[in-house]
């Protein structure tokens, strides 16, 4: 018995001896084994990769094929040879398993069952067309067939996995240096008997904000693919990136937003199907981030199926939100020049550089080929609409600026459908500072050449345009309505239409003598093409085709010829009316030239009567409420200040010694005076101001102008009041502050209201002119005048 339980313990013994030997044996082997694999990557990767390789330390154990590298760092190409390894890893992660399926050799099939990097993170750098990767490719690409015949040899490399990854992008010639991070991949890998590899991701943007997940599938040999992808907030900060390339200065931002199913392949740019959400969001682009040329809150497209190559453009909906477009004239060039070069030549000389690749201009024509045979396919929008937008248009060439803005603009589609008889569009309008627009076009979706349009603009007051009057006739208007409107039927490209235009009451004022302005007789002119009504009517009929219209000015001549032989005998009829009018202004309004606080005769004789009035009607007073063309009036200050700047230092002389005699000289002298713009030139030097108003702020601080304001609105009260201190009824006159308006009449005037008593002269005038307006010259134009008559 004692025998038996010996010899189980000396067995039991030997067996663990056996055991802990072969586990010790094991360790020794993997210890070997590790040892050995980090000292021959180490060794010979200059050798087969052309790369330097280091890590922490490594864990292989050749019984399961399992392989460990804590802290990977692969370095770029002759990295050795600079000296500083540690300033060019290529890829590195804090540690890389693989599992070989160890069984599969004996069958000649090499298989990564599974790969995972953890935290790696990799530089591409392109330089021109060269990646600092391609030695890689060159290296492990397959070599020319030798001749020998050899058994196949079988690659797999599946469950590929990549977690909390960070990759970075430089271009060195734009340059670019763009970057996710927190990139999580994970796929079935790669068999050699399998076409096809799918793949799953997510990222988050490295520059902003945003995330980016998705599932992408294909096939290797054929090179179709699958895509879903879901952007959310994704910052599109890369664009901006690539737009530095073709632009002289500027800033762009805009956010992605997408939910896209696409199916395609990529020998064929056309051969793509998408459905799904696409939108861009908070899109701005311009001078600097706070002053835009182009910007929309969101651009949305809704997307049934397109499909280029199967002729399918179909669309649920497509929307844009206040959309916004500024466009500036200057002395030289405009402003989508300055940015973009003489007629784009920023970009003409991206586009003919071949070593170059701009994100930008492949994505323009990407879209050029996605939407190329959009008018010769099936497509269809059921929702076409453009909500709030606004267009501004601001002209610095001229003597003073001119601006208009078209705003709250909204366009209205029913459904856009080829197979539709016609499309209805419906745009509509504000204008500022004052008018409206209103187009409506039905068109053959299959013909661009056929369409009836109507198009409606209403209430433009004529002194608006006085920046262009002034330059090329010396001469402002302070009065005056325009409406055009018409009816365009183009059938082939063949157009018959009807154009009418009517200006209400145009009234040109006194000639503003300047050495940048032109002279045109404008008072002779304007005898001539008004009509005894005191209107312009015109209608100017058009045919012919789209490419060659012809203006038929047979009835514009025709009322040329009237005017001249009618308006004889209605002279009096005239006067009388023009009159009555100046009786009914001055009573209501006094008018101020710009930078001016003086009145003409006409309008002292005028103050004087109402100080009498209100002598005789202790009971009645007056208010008057300045209206004050702000804008203008401290730009015609600015010009005026930088002038006499400019002046003394020309004439060397002290601002103390300023006479009259030069305050006339300077309000003559032109602002684009050449001898000026170069002073202005030199003084601001190197700033990126493109118009006399921007050089001469820079010249005049705002304290100066605001001061000058200040001071001539304080001198028009004085000018004002000083009739009725003279008589005493001073009391009886209330003046109110200032309220900054633009003007209708484009000038800056005092609104009188009348409390109590009316003076009975006003009251006479208005039943006169009621009278007359009955007549027939004006009866014509009566609804008219009465849209427009609380307009001054």
């Amino acid at each position: 018995m004692e025998v038996k339980k010996k010899r189980k313990r000396i067995l039991k013994k030997t067996l663990i001896i056996i055991f802990s030997i072969l586990i010790i044996l094991v360790l020794i082997i993997i210890l070997f084994a590790s040892l050995i694999t980090k000292y021959l990557v180490e060794k010979y990767d200059y050798k087969y990769t052309g790369r330097e390789i280091t890590m922490d330390w490594a864990y292989t154990n050749p019984f399961t094929g399992y392989v460990y590298f804590s802290n990977l760092k692969i370095y770029e190409q002759k990295s050795l040879l600079t000296g500083h390894p540690g300033d060019s890893v290529f890829l590195s992660a804090s540690s890389v398993s693989l599992d070989f399926a160890m069984l599969k050799l004996f069958s000649k099939t090499y298989e990564i069952s599974e790969i995972t990097l953890t935290h790696p993170r990799g530089i591409v750098i392109q330089d021109k067309e060269d990646f600092n990767f391609n030695d890689l490719i060159d290296k492990f690409s397959s070599k020319e067939d030798s001749g020998k015949t050899t058994e196949p040899v079988h690659f797999n490399i599946l469950n590929i996995k990549i977690i909390d990854g960070e990759f970075c992008y430089r271009e060195k010639q734009i340059p670019i240096n763009y970057f996710i991070k927190n990139v999580n991949i994970e796929s079935n890998g790669m068999r050699w008997d399998v076409d096809t590899i799918a793949t799953n991701f997510s990222f988050l943007s490295g520059t902003g904000s945003g995330d980016m997940t998705g599932v992408f599938t294909m096939n290797i040999k054929t090179l179709d693919y699958r895509l879903a992808v879901i952007a959310h907030k994704f910052d599109l900060k890369i664009i901006d990136q690539y737009l530095r390339e073709i632009i002289n200065y500027g800033n762009f931002s805009a956010i992605l937003e997408a939910k896209l199913k696409a199916t395609g392949n990529f020998k064929d740019a056309e051969n793509i199907n998408i459905k799904g959400m696409l939108a861009i969001t908070d899109f701005h682009f311009g001078k600097n981030k706070y002053d835009d040329y182009a910007a929309f809150d969101k651009l949305a497209l809704s997307i049934i199926e397109l499909c280029p190559k199967n002729h399918k453009y179909i669309f649920d909906s497509v929307s844009l939100n206040r959309p916004y477009l500024k466009y500036e004239r200057y002395d030289y060039l405009d402003n989508l020049q300055n940015i973009f070069g003489v007629k784009g030549s920023n970009v003409a000389a991206v586009n003919t550089d071949p070593a170059k690749f701009n994100l930008i201009i492949e994505i323009g024509y990407y879209i050029k080929a996605l939407a190329m045979n959009f008018f010769h396919s099936d497509y269809k929008i059921n929702r076409l609409a453009i909500n709030n937008g606004e267009l501004q248009f601001n002209d610095y060439s001229i003597s003073e600026k001119f601006a208009i803005d078209l705003n709250s603009i909204s366009v209205l589609a029913d459904s856009i459908d080829e197979n539709h008889k016609r499309v209805n569009i419906i745009l509509k309008s504000g204008i500022n500072p004052y008018g409206y627009l209103a187009v409506t076009l039905s068109i053959n979706p299959k013909d661009s050449g056929d369409y009836d349009m109507q198009y409606n603009l209403q209430k433009l007051p004529l002194a608006m345009f006085n920046p262009y009057t002034i330059t090329y006739t010396s001469f402002p208007l302070d009065r005056g309505t325009m409406e055009f409107n018409g009816a365009w039927h183009v059938r082939n490209g063949i157009i018959q239409s009807v154009n009418h235009l009517v200006v209400i009451d145009p009234r040109v004022t006194k000639r503003k003598r300047n050495k940048d302005t032109k002279w045109i007789p404008m008072p002779l002119i304007m005898s001539f093409i008004r009509e005894p009504g005191n209107v312009i009517d015109y209608e100017i009929p058009i045919t012919g085709n789209l490419k060659n219209p012809k203006f038929h000015l047979r009835n514009v001549l025709m009322d040329l010829l009237s005017n001249i032989f009618v308006k004889t005998p209605t002279i009096l009829y005239k006067i009388n009316v023009k009159n009555i009018e100046t009786e009914i202004e001055k009573s209501l309004t006094v008018k101020w030239q710009m930078r001016n606080s003086t009145l003409r005769p006409s309008q002292e004789i005028f103050i004087e009567k109402m100080a009498d009035f209100l002598v005789k009607n202790p009971t009645a007073f007056i208010e008057v409420c300045p209206q004050q063309y702000v804008t203008k009036e401290k730009e015609y200050i600015l010009f005026f200040e930088a002038k006499k700047k400019y002046f003394l230092l020309t004439n060397n002389k002290n601002a103390k010694y300023f006479t009259e005699a030069d305050s006339e000289k300077v309000d003559k002298m032109s602002v684009k005076d050449s001898f000026f713009v170069l002073y202005l030139n030199k003084l601001t030097k190197g700033s990126m101001l493109n118009t006399i108003q921007e050089k001469c702020a820079r010249l005049v601080s705002p304290a100066i102008i605001n001061a000058k304001f200040e001071q001539l609105n304080q001198e028009r009260a004085r000018t004002f009041i000083l009739s009725f201190k003279e008589k005493g009824v001073e009391k009886q006159v209330k003046i109110y502050n200032g309220t900054n308006v633009i003007p209708y009449n484009g000038f800056s005037f005092y609104k009188i209201l009348y409390k109590g008593e009316f003076p009975e002269s006003i009251i006479k005038a208005y039943k006169q002119m009621n009278e007359l307006d009955d007549e027939s010259p004006r009866n014509k134009y009566k609804k008219d005048r009465k849209k427009i008559g609380a307009k001054l």
